[in-house]
């Protein structure tokens, strides 16, 4: 069974940076995009950012200019790089990768960012 592991959570002050990363801990085939979702505390999940496998990003309305998402299909990596990051993107975030086999998709197990001064 292959999982998903995320890294490069922790605590920011506004204003500041954190790079999020996320492995497969093995091969994953047919990979049709790669996302970062996050989950504030009594909030829905939400898309925060997407990359196909063609390397074309999309990003949520509030966070355009500021994160970066990007991709490596055959390592099965992807990361979020956040900057200017404010207390309302406080949440847990957790990696997706999509598959184009049915019902195949894996998720992370998330990691906690926090904006706080």
């Amino acid at each position: 069974q292959v999982q998903l592991v995320e890294s490069g959570g922790g605590l920011v002050q506004p204003g500041g940076s954190l790079r999020l990363s996320c492995a497969a801990s093995g091969i994953i085939f047919s990979i049709d995009n790669m996302g970062w979702y996050r989950q504030a505390p009594g909030k829905q999940r939400e898309l925060v950012a997407q990359i196909s496998s063609g390397g074309s990003p999309r990003y949520a309305d509030s966070v355009k200019g500021r994160f970066t998402i990007s991709g490596d299909n055959a390592k099965t990596t992807v990361h979020l790089q956040m900057n200017s990051l404010k207390p309302e993107d406080t949440a847990v975030y957790y990696c997706k990768i999509n598959t184009f086999a049915y019902g195949r998709n894996y998720w992370g197990q998330g990691t906690q960012v926090t904006v706080s001064s």
